[in-house]
Formats: C-alpha cells, sequence, structure tokens
C-alpha cells in the first residue's frame, strides 16, 4: 500500500534533506490521503521531490517524525531491529558500557534515528520510554525486538509527565516481558581515576524519569576531579549521584538536599552501600534550604546545582532563568573562597550562552570573579544527532569563584 503524501511549502525542505527529523504543521502545505495517526507517509518537497519518510500525528505540534530518506524504505520490523541494532553496538562495542551492573542509554530518540523511542539499560533490565504516538503503537514489536537482541530478564515501560497531552497517548506504567525487578537495582559507575567504582540503587517503578540520571555519568566524575578536600553541597541531589561520587573522590563531608522523600531515602541506602557516615540528607526546598544557610553563614567548597527542567515552552523561559538567578546568587553567599561552582540544566530552551551570561550577571553582582573551567554536556550514549540540534539539551558549567 502506497503511503500518503505530505507536501511541504515553499523553501521548507532545506532542514528535512539535511536530516532533521521534525515536520512541523506549519511546514506542510497539503496532506493527500486520509492518513491515521501512527501511519507512515511520504513527505515531498513543494516541487513534488521526495524528502524522507516517516510516521504522521495529527494531534502532535511534531506531525511528522522522519526516520528514513531513502525512497520506498517500509518502516517495518527489519526497519526498527536494524536501528536498534546499530544503537546497541555503540554502547557494547564502542563504548563498553554493556555488563553485569552496568547501565547505559541503550536508545536516545533522536540521537539514534528512533525520535521518540528511549530504552534506558540497567543491569539486566530495561526501561522504555515513547514521546511518539506512532512509536507506543509499536510497542510490542519494539519490545521484542530489544528482548531478543540482549535477552533482559525484564522489560519495564515508564510513562514521562506531559506526553499523553503532547501526542494524544494513553500509556500506564507496566511490564512489557519478562520479570519485574524484585527491588532496587545495583548498578556501579566508574569514579575518577585512582577512585573506586561507585554503587548507585535504581528503582526502575517509582523513580524518577526511568530511575536514575545516566545523562550525568561523566559529568560526576568531572566534577568529583575537584572535591578532594572540600565540602560538598549536593542540592537537587536525588538519590546521591553528584555527593556520593565527590566522597569517593576524597570529600570531606556531604549534605544533601531534595524535596523527594523517595529520593532522599534512597540516597541514604546508597551512602550506606558505599560505606559513608560522612553525608547528611534534607528533605527540603532547594532554595528555602539555601537561604536558610546563607543566613547562618554556612560554607562549602564545592557547590552544584542540578535542578530539574524549569521551562517547558518558550513562554517559561524568562521564569526559568529567574530561578537559575537567584540559585547562583544564594550559592555565592555560600561559597568558600576558591571553591567550586556547578551549574547543570537539562532544559534545551535554555542554551549554554544564557547560563554564561547569567554566571557572569551574578559574579558581578557579588562583587565576585568566577573562572569558567569546563564547559560539559551530555555522555556519548546520549548522543546529539548533528543534524538536530535540539538532541543536545544538556549543559554543565564548572567555575571557580575567587
Amino acid at each position: 500500500m502506497t503511503p500518503a503524501r505530505v507536501l511541504l511549502r515553499p523553501r521548507r525542505a532545506k532542514p528535512l534533506y539535511s536530516r532533521h527529523p521534525w515536520v512541523y504543521p506549519a511546514a506542510i502545505a497539503e496532506v493527500e490521503g486520509e492518513p491515521q495517526d501512527g501511519d507512515e507517509v511520504d513527505v515531498h518537497a513543494h516541487g513534488g521531490a521526495f524528502v524522507a519518510r516517516g510516521l504522521f500525528n495529527s494531534k502532535s505540534r511534531l506531525r511528522v517524525r522522519l526516520y528514513s530518506w531513502e525512497p520506498g524504505q517500509a518502516l517495518d520490523r527489519s526497519f526498527f531491529q536494524a536501528r536498534i541494532e546499530q544503537a546497541i553496538r555503540l554502547r557494547r562495542d564502542v563504548l563498553g558500557l554493556v555488563g553485569p551492573g552496568r547501565a547505559c542509554r541503550l536508545v536516545f530518540s533522536e540521537g539514534d534515528g528512533l525520535s521518540g523511542l528511549t530504552v534506558d539499560l540497567y543491569d539486566r533490565w530495561l526501561v522504555l520510554q515513547f514521546t511518539s504516538y506512532a512509536l507506543a503503537q509499536r510497542r510490542e514489536m519494539l519490545a521484542d525486538i530489544l528482548a531478543e537482541s540482549l535477552q533482559p530478564r525484564g522489560i519495564y515501560l515508564r510513562t514521562e509527565r506531559g506526553v499523553g497531552k503532547l501526542e494524544g497517548l494513553e500509556l500506564r506504567d507496566g511490564l512489557l516481558r519478562g520479570e519485574p525487578p524484585p527491588g532496587p537495582v545495583p548498578i556501579r559507575e566508574p569514579g575518577p581515576a585512582g577512585s573506586p567504582e561507585v554503587t548507585f540503587l535504581v528503582d526502575l517503578v517509582e523513580g524518577q524519569k526511568t530511575g536514575f540520571y545516566l545523562d550525568q555519568r561523566d559529568n560526576r566524575v568531572a566534577v568529583a576531579r575537584y572535591a578532594a578536600g572540600r565540602r560538598v553541597l549536593d542540592a537537587f541531589c536525588y538519590s546521591g549521584g553528584f555527593g556520593l561520587t565527590a566522597l569517593h573522590a576524597g570529600a570531606t563531608s556531604v549534605v544533601g538536599v531534595d524535596t523527594s522523600e523517595a529520593a532522599i531515602a534512597l540516597a541514604r541506602r546508597n551512602a550506606l552501600e558505599n560505606g559513608f557516615s560522612q553525608v547528611e540528607y534534607h528533605r527540603a526546598d532547594v532554595f528555602e534550604f539555601l537561604q536558610e544557610a546563607a543566613r547562618n553563614r554556612q560554607r562549602y567548597g564545592l557547590i552544584v546545582l542540578d535542578p530539574p527542567k524549569f521551562a517547558r515552552t518558550r513562554s517559561a523561559v524568562e521564569d526559568a532563568l529567574r530561578g537559575y538567578r537567584q540559585l547562583l546568587s544564594l550559592s555565592h553567599l555560600l561559597l568558600e573562597p576558591e571553591g567550586i561552582l556547578v551549574l547543570c540544566c537539562c532544559t534545551g530552551l535554555i542554551t549554554m550562552e544564557m547560563l554564561e551570561d547569567l554566571s557572569t550577571q551574578v559574579g558581578a553582582s557579588a562583587r565576585r570573579t568566577v573562572q569558567l573551567l569546563e564547559r560539559r554536556g551530555q555522555p556519548p550514549d546520549h548522543p546529539v544527532l548533528i543534524s538536530c540540534p535540539e538532541s543536545a539539551y544538556l549543559k554543565c558549567l564548572i567555575q571557580r569563584v575567587l
């Protein structure tokens, strides 16, 4: 059966020829045929030339997600199997991240040519998330492919907040294949050179995102290299990632803060798993905790700010930047001279340049000199699709404040 055709407006095909995977409604002049949501469609330029083949969704602002630039390429089981196996080879054969007790992002949506699908590997379990209606429709097929390729003990489905409304998608968390994890799954991550590996317990069923923030793996190690001999404040600590890695690298003590009682409980368990007692965790609003610490003249040698996404729409960016400004301003009050300040941002709409400008402004207001030591992003198991700059979402600035 010949797919329906999506005809583009004039001068709208160039980014798609360059393999950007998203077609917005404003770029579409006409749809020939009556594709149902989730159906394959061929996208054609204004002059009629074939551009790419993708999957249609009338309810999404990403009206067509593109997957193949080869005319006649069926988006069938063999197509998705080839893409998934290609993604596995990167993590297993190139990056060496697959193995007992290891964890990685196995499929990173646009970064692996599978827009709308995320797969995380935790030891012998897989966790799937869908941000595409069309791929969610194909979840049984995709789970079969993953089960055949990796023989996991179980495959669990996690849903992401807000996606149902954006995609017209109704999903519930639950087991797709195999057996559920008996409890939090232990994984191991490397520490800085010469330090032991760090053990984390990951709650695949109730934890945030798919259970853990795998995208900060390399940044945790990079930050820990500055931690020796310092008292560390790990703000928005979740299950203790930055702080515990810093302790393995010689930090004298860690204070972790998060609003989630479940996260704090898991962080305490992780501290015990790693044999640390010089760590304390507080369930509190981070802004209020920083204000109280400033009033009490607390001081830290290293502060990590790793807040959740502050802006999901462009209209929310200004409010988000005000939130980052307040966090930075309070941190300057708490940071020792020549201390290390780490600012992380997972909001794709906020750029590295915005964060650097903000750091400049806050440093000037605090009458402190700020040295930028490192600009960092996401690790290679979260590859950036070069034709889709939106896939480069994670920013991490490591600064020295004099």
